[in-house]
């Protein structure tokens, strides 16, 4: 495809010198960085840590780890895993599967399916949320860790480990069908008390939360039944069927799935919802279903693109999170990314590819250090404060990452993009090159040396 014929307002070029492969090859760099052993197995030293990995203790995240939303174990050591195997290391697999046996053997999951989310590094108290107490659990959290298991099992080699993860899936699905209570607008809870029941407030105090009934958390839910569905191990899709139903009819519940923050319409549920829905349409068999995943959910996407650098910030290809934090958070400029390539997959519009690189070539400007550290997010409009970002200044990146979230979450849609679109070429000594589709090199196998921001 001509470059020229890309719409240039959104658009960025591969740099060549700094790849978005590079880019993926440090955040795993980091990442390995921040894991430390525990017992026989490996896990994340903190949630939240500066661009020397130095865990934040004055933060939430700071003392807490495990398989939840912003911890994200298992979901990091299948970017790990998936990785290591795409670059065929042994030491970087080997790793990934100690911090998943470090979730699968350590008490994270309980006898019913549920499966705890934090403990605390400091005293190891398992805790339902990152205000580190169990008076709610946000549920659709609890589903992407179900799903983040499902994903694992399709990598793995290992048939035994393969088949549980599969069925702790299964369970935790089931739990949460059993035990998640619908709302009269027929759909769920944003956050739920450990038994279920509707909590109504918001995380940080007991002020009502204005989006309990419609944040996009449950899409998170939505999406682990449909891939069981998928897969053959739900019987009935009547669940599934009703709330996509709850959720087209109401127009979309497109509200904050960040646990902190509390806007109606925030990118990465439109991102959610959409790959959810894409998938939910096949299962289901209804076009419009997936008319509205792209007229509705893709097409939503569009008032978060950032057209311009602001401020004298790299924000050009990146998606703001949404009007009341209008941060450039990245674990959700990583997903929007991996929603494009899904409409890619199925639509082959090069559009979709060009945004989807787009917001990875943006993204992989924000590494700081000498780790490979890439920022949690790019605070353009200085939200968090200047004393909160890299040298201080006013406008700019912010100095903490989340180690197994906002810093690894785009090995997911760089790797989705290398595995099934790069062009391959075998040279005569035996190592293969990888070009984009617009002839730019971005890694040569096997490895050598490291990449550098």
């Amino acid at each position: 495809m001509s470059v020229m014929s890309v719409d240039r307002s959104f658009y960025l070029p591969e740099n060549p010198n700094y790849t978005i492969f590079d880019s993926a090859r440090d955040s795993v760099r980091f990442a390995l960085f921040c894991l430390e052993p525990c017992d026989s197995h490996l896990r994340a030293k903190s949630s939240f840590v500066d661009p020397d990995g130095n865990p934040q203790t004055w933060h939430d995240f700071g003392t807490l780890e495990g398989p939840g939303w912003a911890a994200n174990a298992v979901g990091g050591a299948l970017e790990l895993y998936r990785f290591g195997k795409f670059v065929s290391d042994e030491k970087v697999k080997s790793a990934a599967l100690g911090l998943l046996e470090h979730v699968l053997k350590c008490g994270f999951l309980r006898d019913d399916g549920f499966i705890l989310p934090y403990r605390e590094t400091t005293a190891g108290r398992f805790v339902l949320n990152f205000k580190h107490n169990n008076d709610w659990f946000c549920p659709g959290s609890i589903a992407r860790i179900g799903y983040q298991m499902l994903l694992f099992a399709d990598e793995l080699s290992d048939d035994k480990l393969a088949r549980f993860l599969t069925e702790r899936a299964l369970w935790c699905a089931t739990w949460l069908a059993q035990h998640v209570q619908r709302l009269p607008n027929g759909w769920f809870p944003r956050r739920v008390t450990p038994e279920g029941e509707p909590y109504p407030y918001t995380a940080e105090s007991h002020s009502p939360d204005p989006i309990l009934d419609c944040s996009g958390d449950a899409i998170q839910m939505l999406q682990l039944w449909t891939e069981l569905a998928i897969r053959g191990l739900i019987g009935t899709y009547g669940t599934i069927a009703d709330a996509v139903n709850a959720f087209i009819s109401s127009g979309g519940f497109f509200g904050s799935i960040n646990h902190d923050t509390y806007d109606r319409n925030e990118n990465v549920a439109y991102a959610l919802a959409f790959r959810t829905l894409l998938r939910a349409s096949q299962l289901l068999e209804l076009p419009e279903i997936r008319n509205f995943a792209y007229d509705v959910c893709l097409a939503g996407l569009d008032k978060f693109k950032m057209t311009e650098d602001r401020n004298g910030v790299a924000t050009k290809g990146l998606l703001f999170m949404e009007e009341s934090w209008n941060t450039a958070y990245l674990w959700e400029n990583a997903e929007a990314a991996a929603a494009y390539l899904d409409a890619f997959a199925d639509t082959e519009d090069e559009r979709f590819l060009n945004d989807a690189l787009t917001i990875l070539r943006a993204i992989a400007k924000h590494h700081y250090g000498d780790k490979g550290f890439l920022t949690e997010g790019v605070d353009w409009d200085n939200v968090v404060g200047s004393q909160h970002h890299i040298g201080g200044a006013e406008f700019g990146a912010i100095r903490y990452t989340e180690p197994l979230l906002n810093n690894l979450h785009i090995v997911e849609p760089t790797l989705n993009y290398l595995e099934r679109w790069a062009v391959r070429r075998t040279l005569p000594n035996g190592r293969t090159e990888f070009y984009d589709h617009e002839g730019n090199l971005l890694l040569t196998l096997p490895l050598t040396g490291e990449a550098k921001p």
